[in-house]
């Protein structure tokens, strides 16, 4: 498994540029990257993603326009490289089918993340429940808190 990168959902992103629960953890594993030179990667469509949820947050009165804009702008610097290796689409279409995904979109994360050998983080529980008995590189930002609690109780 390769450590020095890993491939992030749109879920993790929005918890970065937007305050909802769980942004602490986003917040912390990034910066926790950032000091490992963890490299992080993403399919391209993750930035139409990003879009479509801040523009839905701004039309639903979630957030004003000006905090839509600055979340917008933030999201446009993430130091995120977009990759879309040869067979992406099809390795997405074969997992959405396989694990009975009613959509491809999140199976395009775990196709890239597959095809780079890398860890995958999401902020969605229920694809997290969906995949992890037989895919153990799939990593929820809800078991952070977990995990940390388990190597500070170890570490004594």
């Amino acid at each position: 498994m390769n450590k020095s990168l890993v491939c992030v959902d749109a879920g993790v992103f929005i918890k970065m540029v937007v305050a909802e629960e769980d942004s602490d953890r986003a917040d912390a594993l990034w910066e926790q990257w950032k000091e490992d030179g963890v490299k992080v990667v993403a399919p391209a469509l993750l930035l139409f993603e990003l879009t479509s949820v801040l523009r839905n947050k701004v039309h639903r009165g979630l957030l004003s326009l000006e905090e839509g804009e600055k979340a917008f702008n933030a999201v446009l610097q993430l130091p995120v490289q977009m990759l879309t290796p040869p067979d992406l689409h099809r390795r997405a279409w074969e997992l959405a089918t396989s694990f009975n995904r009613p959509a491809a979109y999140d199976t395009h994360y775990l196709a890239l993340a597959e095809m780079m050998n890398c860890d995958f983080w999401t902020a969605d529980e229920r694809l997290f429940n969906a995949v992890r008995d037989e895919l153990s590189w799939v990593r929820w930002l809800g078991q952070l808190e977990r995990e940390n609690r388990e190597s500070a109780s170890n570490r004594r």
